[in-house]
């Protein structure tokens, strides 16, 4: 199974800058969506059928043009799961999972601290986030978690590490949590296959960031320990382009 994952920063102008046909090449049995910036009733779900993706599943914040996740697959689950059930995290539209016969795999779009009242916010979520998912493990074992994150883990994940250890995404309070997240059952797919620096999956629109690949990699595919054997590949897809953020993928065995 090839999982792709890709915060896409508003699908309707992803769209426009031929994400479908990027799509069709890529070829994942499924893609996880992040920011969508849009409800179902806006889109054309036609477009993403005749893309190869029958079975596309959407969840949106309550606000329009906001935050939002979706899963895309070739293959139909055998459940869907939309938000949490905490409502605190649910308004927002920042989760969405769906279960095949020997995987379950979410959509996950982790608040950015920006201020001190959505850091306090994403704080939050994330001590409600790490919670629910040690429940979840425990009814499904077999669990990967792809999306943005918002959080650089380690300091090879980010261009900048002494410069910005004050900023959200690389504060210590952050980095701690993903941290424990992964201690708590979790492969970060990527590292466990690449060692290697300077592979980032979001770039500043500011000062040429992205050509000068000054970036942090805050996107992730995790996989629950159970699926450590079935890990086959884990990569960042730079060149595409239809985002600040740029698709990552991971490929399991069935």
């Amino acid at each position: 199974m090839k999982i792709i994952s890709y915060n896409v920063n508003g699908i309707r102008a992803a769209i426009k800058k031929d994400f479908l046909g990027w799509l069709q090449v890529a070829n994942p049995d499924v893609i996880l969506i992040q920011e969508t910036k849009a409800h179902k009733d806006q889109l054309d779900l036609n477009l993403f059928v005749e893309a190869g993706y029958p079975y596309n599943y959407w969840f949106s914040a309550q606000k329009k043009g906001y935050s939002s996740v979706a899963v895309l697959s070739k293959i139909k689950p055998n459940h869907i799961e939309y938000g949490t059930g905490i409502e605190t995290m649910d308004f927002e539209g920042r989760n969405l999972r769906v279960d095949f016969d020997n995987v379950s795999i979410m959509s996950l779009y982790l608040p950015s601290g920006t201020n001190d009242a959505r850091l306090d916010f994403k704080l939050n979520y994330m001590d409600e986030f790490q919670e629910y998912i040690s429940n979840l493990t425990k009814e499904i074992p077999n669990l990967i978690i792809g999306g943005d994150y918002n959080i650089c883990h380690e300091a090879i994940d980010i261009h900048n590490p002494t410069g910005l250890k004050n900023t959200s995404g690389f504060l210590p309070v952050e980095r701690q949590w993903i941290h424990e997240f992964i201690e708590s059952g979790f492969i970060d797919s990527f590292r466990y296959f690449n060692a290697e620096p300077h592979n980032y999956s979001w770039w500043s629109y500011r000062a040429n960031a992205r050509n000068n690949n000054k970036g942090w990699r805050i996107d992730y595919l995790m996989a629950s320990t159970p699926l450590k054997e079935r890990l086959k590949r884990a990569y960042i897809l730079p060149e595409a382009k239809h985002s600040d953020h740029c698709p990552i993928g991971l490929e399991i065995a069935d």
